[in-house]
């Protein structure tokens, strides 16, 4: 026998009934190996870790109305939900583009899309902000059909070393792409109460933005840095102690969803991207192009409004949504994370 014959490995067992943690979830993170979990998870309205439930994907598919031989982008891949069913409706015949600034999640899903045939005749996926689709454009040409779902995904959300969630222990670090810019943590480290307020004012619209900024900035200045994502968690808890008790726990969470959120948008300079995007939008359509945008909070959709709006009068677009499109109470019920879902779409002139 081989001595260096590996030893089989077993897997690490949890505490409980039902695993909590997300590396615990091993079943959720093999969706194609327990088909049965992953069906029990969702219809309970759940997410399963380590995935991404796309949204308001017929409202987008009906729009698009994609057709066999065109050319098409998905601005922002994410778990490639909406690129595989766009696939489908191409049928092998044209191309498909993907980007994304996650080089993590992008090596997942460009696997997990070959492993569905998907190859490179087909589709091509880059590692690069949507805000660049002019370089995109410089090399492919323009689109018969756009999408760009702003939210961030939900694999992203739920993996602690990210950092994105105020629910579990992880890192502040917030970003998209872990290898350029810097960390939430080190973005509060260095900010003013001024700066802070506003950011959570703009990015979040936080009702306690001043005293969450006083309380932050006077923690950091105490040489108690926030590192962790519940450090800034109790911190937000300890700046709202002047809540009633009745209704202090709620509104905790919703300022930590609204604070960790305004957080993320300012260190990936989420909205300077998208204006970015907008306005390089036009030139990457073809005549009779169409684009479609899902947002997730008021800051993104005033912008997508304004650029739409502005873009139909000039005689860039010859037609706009004339009203924001929401998803179903049906999938609202089956997954929470498509409530605040917002949609607006524009057909080049």
């Amino acid at each position: 026998m081989d001595n260096q014959e590996k030893k089989h490995k077993r897997r690490v067992r949890y505490s409980g009934t039902h695993p909590r943690s997300f590396k615990e979830k091993y079943k959720e993170h093999q969706p194609e190996k327990y088909g049965d979990t992953i069906a029990r998870v969702i219809s309970k309205g759940s997410t399963p870790a380590g995935m991404h439930i796309s949204i308001m994907v017929k409202e987008i598919l009906d729009f698009l109305q994609i057709k066999p031989g065109q050319k098409g982008l998905d601005a922002t891949l994410g778990y490639g939900g909406h690129t595989q069913q766009m696939l489908e409706k191409l049928e092998s015949k044209g191309h498909h583009y993907g980007l994304d600034v996650d080089s993590i999640e992008l090596a997942k899903t460009r696997e997990r899309l070959a492993n569905l045939g998907y190859g490179l005749e087909i589709l091509t996926t880059k590692q690069i902000n949507f805000s660049n689709i002019d370089q995109v454009v410089a090399e492919a040409g323009t689109f018969d059909y756009i999408l760009a779902d702003l939210g961030v995904s939900s694999m992203q959300i739920d993996n602690p070393k990210r950092g994105f969630s105020y629910k579990t222990e992880g890192p502040l670090d917030l970003r998209l792409n872990q290898e350029k810019g810097i960390s939430a943590a080190q973005r509060l480290n260095r900010i003013s109460k001024e700066e802070l307020q506003g950011m959570l004012m703009e990015n979040a619209d936080e009702p306690y933005a001043e005293v969450i900024a006083h309380t932050i900035v006077s923690e950091i200045k105490k040489g108690n840095k926030i590192t962790t994502t519940t450090g800034l968690r109790q911190v937000i808890d300890k700046s709202l102690k002047f809540i009633p008790e009745n209704r202090r726990e709620e509104e905790v969470k919703k300022s930590c969803r609204r604070s960790f959120q305004a957080l993320r948008i300012d260190v990936n300079s989420e909205f300077e991207a998208l204006y970015e995007f907008l306005e390089k939008l036009p030139d990457s359509l073809s005549s009779g192009g169409r684009v479609a945008i899902l947002s997730f909070h008021s800051g993104e959709d005033r912008l997508v409004k304004k650029s739409f709006k502005r873009l139909l009068r000039e005689g860039v677009y010859k037609e706009i949504a004339e009203d924001i499109i929401r998803p179903s109470a049906e999938e609202c019920n089956r997954n929470s994370r498509a409530r605040s879902t917002k949609m607006r779409w524009a057909i080049k002139a």
